[in-house]
């Protein structure tokens, strides 16, 4: 059974994060990585309850705000304020603090039963992205946005190049690691509860990388076999360059394109631990790296910048940070990166444009646009995944070949 009380430097960990988050802008990730190394006394449970605590007051911020009345001002007495909300909504027994004295906890419970009929409060989300969110999504919208509150589950994805499922599944069972594997995604281990891999001799040898179920359908539509010529035009840190080099059993040759050097370097470092050695790592530092590939690739790759709705369960403080002047501005980048790196494909060849959104404005519209200005690619099939349908990131892919 789950302890119910609460320990003052883990909440003290907690409010001291937020304040980063809320006031100073950071990421949630970055944050919440520096809290679990800001004790070394910290032990598993508690660096769970400090890393869990933090996402989910960021997912929960609205809700909470409107529950505590703190007005979105994120002093610290408010900030004591909203996690007394969330200490109540999650059963924990309130201690004797002096931040945490005389708690409301029947007025809470009521205010949230009250709040729970308007969806932008139960699920805490900005006017502004409800109102986008139904328009493209309709229906569907409400069921999808509630899956995308949920916490992302863990996701391995086995290196080929390595190991094998079942041999990965043994050895991460020896660290007292429990995996299950996932219909429809073979190289997919799924965590049963969650723990701290990277820190394991099997994740330093390279034997598998942590990636969405979702993240992982995209390197396969690409239908890549050994020996091809394989362009990852937005390769950023790698997972699914590294993706297509198992899956190229290390033949053939991988280029790696990103305009960021900074997160090649890490797919460099990724590369060499995964034993990866068919990619060539390029900066677009100018617009000839990409006028040298014209029409030489049989394989094109475009992970495209997006808004990142489909992953909102693994990044809940993008919800905040979202606004939708970015969203139409990468709109016109989506469109502008299809139209240059299509020009990469040999004719026979094949291209996939993948986002991790789940709007059809950045998805199916954006490749609908792109057929009719390029008449000699044709659309063979596509892939929306809905986050309430999988259980995992909402994402989409389209596969197009250039004909002749």
């Amino acid at each position: 059974m789950r302890d119910k009380r609460l320990h003052r430097t883990l909440v003290y960990t907690v409010i001291n994060a937020l304040k980063d988050i809320f006031n100073e802008g950071e990421y949630a990730d970055k944050v919440v990585s520096r809290a679990l190394k800001s004790d070394k006394r910290f032990g598993s449970r508690d660096r769970k309850f400090v890393a869990e605590t933090i996402y989910e007051m960021v997912r929960w911020k609205r809700l909470y705000n409107e529950i505590a009345g703190t007005k979105n001002h994120y002093t610290t007495e408010n900030l004591w304020k909203n996690f007394a909300v969330y200490a109540v909504l999650k059963g924990y027994d309130i201690p004797d603090w002096k931040q945490l004295q005389d708690v409301p906890a029947r007025k809470i419970k009521g205010k949230f039963d009250e709040l729970s009929k308007i969806r932008v409060f139960r699920e805490s989300i900005p006017d502004w992205l409800d109102e986008m969110g139904e328009k493209e999504l309709k229906e569907d919208w409400d069921p999808e946005i509630h899956a995308l509150n949920q916490q992302a589950k863990v996701i391995l994805r086995v290196n080929t190049l390595k190991t094998t499922n079942e041999r990965l599944q043994k050895l991460l069972q020896e660290e007292g690691i429990e995996t299950v594997s996932i219909k429809g995604y073979p190289d997919a281990l799924e965590l049963v509860e969650r723990k701290n891999v990277f820190m394991t001799d099997i994740f330093k040898k390279g034997f598998f990388e942590v990636q969405d179920a979702s993240s992982q359908l995209v390197a396969q539509f690409l239908d890549v076999k050994p020996g091809m010529r394989v362009v990852d035009t937005c390769a950023g840190a790698g997972g699914k360059t590294l993706h297509l080099a198992s899956l190229m059993e290390n033949k053939g040759n991988i280029i790696a394109l990103d305009i960021y050097e900074s997160k090649l370097k890490q797919l460099k470092i990724r590369a060499k631990r995964d034993g990866a050695h068919n990619i060539d790592i390029r900066p677009i530092t100018s617009t000839k790296v990409i006028k040298k590939l014209k029409e030489k690739a049989d394989r094109v790759l475009i992970d495209a910048p997006c808004s990142g709705i489909g992953v909102l369960k693994r990044n809940p403080d993008s919800k905040w940070k979202l606004q939708p002047e970015f969203i139409e501005n990468i709109k016109k980048t989506q469109a502008e990166i299809l139209d240059k790196y299509s020009q990469i494909v040999k004719t026979g060849g094949k291209m996939v444009y993948a986002t991790c959104s789940v709007l059809p404005s950045e998805n199916e519209e954006q490749v609908a646009k792109f057929l009719e200005n390029h008449p000699d690619f044709k659309l063979v099939d596509e892939n929306k995944v809905s986050a309430h349908k999988s259980g995992y990131d909402g994402f989409y892919m389209a596969l197009l070949e250039k004909q002749s």
